[in-house]
């Protein structure tokens, strides 16, 4: 089996990163082995439904994304089958959010779309040209990679930390050196 780590996101929009610095935290942090099966990590940013000829290679897709909650509190974390999403999920997120669930729905009426969950947590700030995470976001990373180590542990998969690296030191800063060339000029 074929199995997908797809982390999705906007970097440049705060929390509705995470998807994108989550799924290179587990690759940094982790080294994973089953017998017979193959896990792939792939940051896929905002491509969605550039995704499809990648996506439909795959038998399991695991999508880290932010997810919109009526009524839920920032920093909630979800893991679901996509086919029984919790009924206060309510897919009306950022642009991005709603063209991947629109790729998932395109795959499923030809045919191609994977057996997919998804690992999403609900965003605190989705502010335009703001690099990093909250601290709410942070304080559930945690439990996101609890909950995904445990999930492939399910399918067979052996896990083995190869490294402590902090989310926030894989978030690029280079916006940073722009702005200090800026200001000493």
């Amino acid at each position: 089996m074929k199995i997908l780590l797809l982390g999705i996101g906007n970097v440049l929009y705060a929390d509705e990163g995470i998807g994108v610095h989550f799924v290179n935290y587990i690759q940094e942090n982790y080294h994973f082995h089953h017998p017979e099966d193959q896990l792939d990590i792939l940051d896929g940013g905002t491509l969605a439904q550039g995704l499809i000829p990648t996506l439909c290679q795959y038998d399991k897709l695991i999508v880290v994304d932010t997810v919109n909650a009526n009524g839920v509190a920032p920093g909630e974390v979800y893991f679901f089958d996509f086919d029984k999403a919790p009924a206060e999920i309510d897919w009306q997120g950022s642009a991005h959010e709603v063209e991947m669930l629109q790729t998932l729905i395109m795959m499923e009426m030809v045919g191609d779309r994977p057996n997919t969950y998804v690992l999403g947590i609900t965003p605190t700030v989705l502010e335009p040209m703001l690099l990093g995470l909250t601290e709410q976001i942070q304080a559930a990373v945690p439990l996101m990679e609890k909950t995904l180590l445990q999930h492939l542990t399910t399918l067979g998969f052996t896990h083995k930390r190869i490294a402590n690296i902090d989310i926030n030191s894989l978030i690029p800063d280079s916006y940073k050196r722009g702005l200090i060339c800026d200001e000493e000029n």
